[in-house]
């Protein structure tokens, strides 16, 4: 059903637990894993909202340790590391995986009228060119 899952990764609490949840759906459909972490690129003269998502350094670990913790439960995750607006690249790499599948955690920014306009996730849902699994 789902042979491409695509899991785009930061730092947040959300992220990690979300990677249980792909790691049921990647076992139950026998899928192809990719995580996905974007380096955050802020604008001219715009300040980082996340400064830990600004570091390729960072980024680097962040893939290395989630692609530990799934090769410990028997799930080979190819790694993708990205530069650019979080929820563009998202989709731009889901639509050029062919992804079927893309799982994500939540933050729950969403949840006002200010958040939903700079949730990372209602954009993804929003522009995504298969379906989006939340994990709140």
């Amino acid at each position: 059903m789902f042979k491409t899952v695509l899991f785009p990764i930061d730092q947040s609490r959300e992220s990690r637990e979300a990677a249980d949840t792909v790691a049921g759906v990647v076992k139950l459909c026998n899928s192809r894993l990719y995580v996905l972490s974007v380096v955050t690129v802020p604008e001219a003269g715009e300040v980082p909202t996340s400064p830990e998502m600004a570091s390729p350094q960072a980024i680097a670990e962040l893939l290395q340790t989630a692609k530990t913790l799934f090769a410990d439960q028997g799930i080979e995750a190819e790694l993708i590391e990205r530069e650019g607006k979080p929820a563009f690249v998202i989709c731009d790499v889901a639509d050029e995986l062919e992804a079927d599948l893309i799982i994500m955690g939540c933050r729950g920014l969403g949840l006002t009228d200010e958040g939903a306009a700079e949730s990372v996730t209602n954009r993804v849902i929003n522009l995504s060119p298969c379906p989006v699994m939340v994990v709140p």
